[in-house]
């Protein structure tokens, strides 16, 4: 079979196709054929002995990364109010911002940063919380879509307990995400919609019900927040007594099974939960910055892993401060070791190859095959140059990756490639 977009990259390879474990390989052929990974080569055999090669000699190619939890019109007060805990900053900051996205000038401005900055950093596919305001969210995912970008973008939906200008009346909150399902679906290059309810205190029983209804007539899956905080877990127990926080979300169809669905930080959820969780396939976005900066807690990923529950990486900005996923990995293993320390609990704190992992194939496996190199994989791949990272001398490609993630930064990106097409 030929493909009239062909070409393959030379360089380091490095990527997990497995939890836990790294595959290297040095001066080898990364072939694209369409939009997919066709193989890897130590030398290209027919058909792909003529195709362009650009060699990236001696730096490291790895898939791009993968950003399962963030917030795009947070971003643009990133790194404020860190002192806060969650309840308190919602509104304090995000709840105040958000509001000025019914303005489309201002949600044009703001978005535009957030776009620009996204293109730059390593992630190459991401699932995004916008706003309540549809203008504004078609804005944001039209952008999304000329940068080439993979994403899902959700219109938020709330009607208690938040602010007045959020808050919106549950028929025309229903009326409103179904008439954006309709404007948004297929209609913009690699951008899709999902439905966001932001979290059970902000949502009634009649809209959950009615968000669910929708995910299960339009085919759409469903993002939203699940036991971040102490006091916010306390309130959905006042709010529904008797009922678990995951089993409100399962009650409205909001849970996953069949149609996927991300729950994004899961800090404390029950065994019970997890079990549910694991269930219905749910994957669970671990936001370790996020967690920190907001005095959340620590996600037993541990525990997580060893349940087998589908697990990626989010940034969560603006709970987290920055965009970089590199970040979100090396926060993730520092934290699994103070969990470890503090709750002195006697189990494994987490690797590179683990968190490597999550921040590729296990995030990418919510787009299906993405996030690694495997054959008939979606050919996403960032090119890392780490020269000024110190002397690489006596240092294996394990070793020049773990150092990539704790030290690198957007300006050691050489290229980026999404489904086959390079943005930079």
């Amino acid at each position: 079979m030929t493909y009239e977009h062909t070409f393959a990259l030379k360089g380091n390879l490095v990527y997990a196709a497995v939890p836990g474990k790294l595959t290297t390989r040095y001066n080898a052929y990364l072939v694209c054929a369409g939009n997919q990974v066709a193989g890897i080569y130590d030398a290209l055999p027919e058909p792909w002995a003529e195709i362009p090669v650009t060699d990236y000699q001696d730096r490291l190619i790895i898939p791009g990364l993968v950003d399962l939890h963030t917030h795009a019109p947070q971003f643009a007060f990133r790194g404020i109010g860190m002192d806060m805990e969650l309840l308190k900053w919602l509104e304090t900051y995000p709840f105040r911002e958000e509001a000025r996205y019914k303005d489309f000038i201002y949600a044009n401005q703001a978005y535009d940063r957030f776009v620009a900055a996204l293109t730059m950093s390593g992630t190459a596919r991401a699932v995004i919380f916008a706003t309540i305001h549809s203008p504004a969210t078609l804005h944001l995912m039209e952008m999304l879509s000329e940068t080439g970008l993979q994403a899902y973008v959700g219109k938020v939906s709330m009607d208690r307990n938040c602010p007045v200008p959020l808050r919106e009346k549950t028929k025309a909150a229903l009326e409103d995400a179904e008439q954006w399902l309709r404007q948004s679906t297929d209609r913009f290059p690699g951008i899709r919609p999902i439905l966001t309810p932001r979290f059970v205190p902000s949502c009634s029983e009649k809209l959950m019900a009615g968000l669910g209804a929708l995910s299960a007539a339009y085919d759409v899956p469903v993002q939203s927040h699940l036991s971040e905080n102490r006091a916010e877990v306390h309130w959905v127990e006042e709010l529904h007594p008797g009922r678990s926080y995951a089993g409100v979300y399962d009650q409205f169809g909001l849970l996953g099974n069949p149609k996927p669905c991300i729950m994004a930080h899961c800090v404390y959820c029950t065994e019970e939960e997890l079990e549910l969780m694991k269930n219905n396939g749910v994957f669970v976005a671990h936001c370790p910055q996020s967690n920190t900066n907001l005095a959340s807690g620590i996600a037993p990923v541990r525990r997580m892993l060893r349940k087998g529950l589908r697990i990626g990486l989010g940034t969560d900005v603006a709970g987290g401060s920055s965009l970089s996923m590199f970040r979100a990995m090396s926060d993730a293993i520092q934290v699994s070791k103070l969990r470890r320390a503090l709750l002195e609990e006697d189990e494994a704190f987490l690797t590179i190859p683990e968190v490597f992992y999550m921040a590729t194939k296990g995030g990418g496996a919510f787009w299906g095959k993405a996030g690694s190199f495997e054959p008939g994989y979606a050919f996403d791949a960032l090119v890392l140059d780490d020269t000024d990272l110190g002397f690489k001398g006596g240092l294996d490609l394990e070793q020049r990756l773990e150092r990539i993630i704790y030290l690198s930064d957007d300006r050691n990106i050489r290229a980026k490639y999404v489904a086959g097409q390079r943005l930079f």
